[in-house]
């Protein structure tokens, strides 16, 4: 079973990645439970395919548990869900040293993962992700969130799992869309800091739409330990994290200007990349080729590069503006200047970011 160690001194913590051992959960948690009590918070829609092994895997531990449902989508990873799970895990009896498991996607890890991080003042809890995107990201590094109507992630806390446990048998079950959803994310690492990983993607883009077993389990091992090596050198985001933002400032604005329901949140960000490199292409500081290697590789995976007119470059860039990601008055974007290489930049005008956004239309 390949395991990639998140190194965070006392908060460390390893991620499995296997295919076909989700009814090992109980096996794995039972070592490192303080309490036979446990919590389940579930997608409803993944909860059909998959609650069944995890309740008979938690039922062979001895566990104590109940399984709570959310119903599937962005819009339900908001503060009215976030005091109803806290309402469950109190009719639960859930304490101090019971564990919390979140079972889905990035929204259901966010919801799940800030209801372990507030409830009791935290307690622990395990990532359970079910789709690609949060396989490669959101169950990585201990962001916690729910959305605000005026931006995306603007409530959260950090929280680290004890453990993450990544079963690529579950993403069989999702829609196509989802799959080239987070396969986003893993061509961000390439573009960020992995060239080969970026070239093992256009080589291999075929056979992990195909969602061949072997090149599934070494781009998400890939992509986590990328993201485990950045997580493990700037946990709190103060420095090198930033470079993990790339093309998230535009595709979260995006994502709150269509009110997170017309691009699902990988192909928002498969935008974001593409406004980003253009902004880079235009400053000088990306080779045009390099561009269109990124642009081309995010269409032939079926990702939208540009977004339906009708949002005014103004409306975008004041969206932008209430990311957590601007500081001092400033927005801090990350470009590109090479495949494998991005930069932090906080000083561009908003003439020239309104120019790129214009170019994405």
């Amino acid at each position: 079973m390949p395991t990639i160690h998140v190194d965070l001194d006392e908060n460390c913590y390893p991620i499995f990645i296997e295919h076909g051992h989700l009814g090992q959960i109980g096996e794995l948690l039972k070592p490192k439970a303080n309490s036979p009590k446990a919590i389940v918070v579930a997608d409803a829609v993944v909860s059909k395919h998959y609650s069944e092994t995890v309740s008979e895997s938690l039922s062979n531990a001895g566990f104590d548990f109940r399984i709570v449902e959310v119903p599937s989508g962005e819009e339900y990873k908001s503060l009215t869900e976030f005091t109803r799970l806290h309402n469950q895990l109190i009719n639960h009896r859930i304490n101090r040293a019971s564990t919390l498991l979140a079972l889905g996607g990035g929204a259901i890890g966010d919801l799940a993962g800030f209801v372990a991080a507030t409830y009791m003042r935290g307690i622990a809890w395990v990532q359970v992700p079910t789709t690609l995107l949060a396989q490669v990201d959101a169950s990585v590094g201990g962001k916690t969130a729910v959305n605000h109507p005026k931006g995306k992630n603007l409530i959260g806390a950090f929280h680290q799992p004890k453990f993450v446990l990544i079963d690529v048998k579950t993403l069989e079950t999702l829609p196509a869309r989802e799959i080239r959803s987070g396969l986003v994310e893993i061509i961000k690492y390439g573009m960020i800091m992995d060239t080969p990983l970026f070239d093992q993607i256009e080589e291999n883009l075929k056979a992990i739409l195909d969602l061949d077993e072997s090149i599934l389990i070494d781009i998400i091992a890939r992509s986590c330990k990328d993201k485990a090596y950045v997580v493990g050198k700037d946990e709190k985001e103060s420095g090198l994290r930033e470079i993990l933002n790339y093309g998230h400032t535009f595709g979260h604005a995006l994502e709150a200007l269509t009110d997170y329901d017309t691009y699902r949140h990988g192909e928002a960000i498969a935008i974001g990349m593409n406004c980003a490199a253009r902004l880079a292409v235009n400053l000088g500081m990306l080779d045009s080729t390099d561009w269109e290697r990124q642009r081309n590789l995010l269409q032939r995976a079926g990702l939208p590069v540009k977004f339906e007119s009708g949002i005014a470059p103004g409306k975008f860039i004041e969206k932008m503006y209430l990311d957590k990601k601007a500081k001092g008055g400033n927005l801090r974007l990350i470009l590109p200047t090479r495949i494998g290489e991005v930069i932090v930049r906080g000083d561009i005008d908003d003439a020239a970011i309104s120019t790129a956004i214009s170019q994405c239309t």
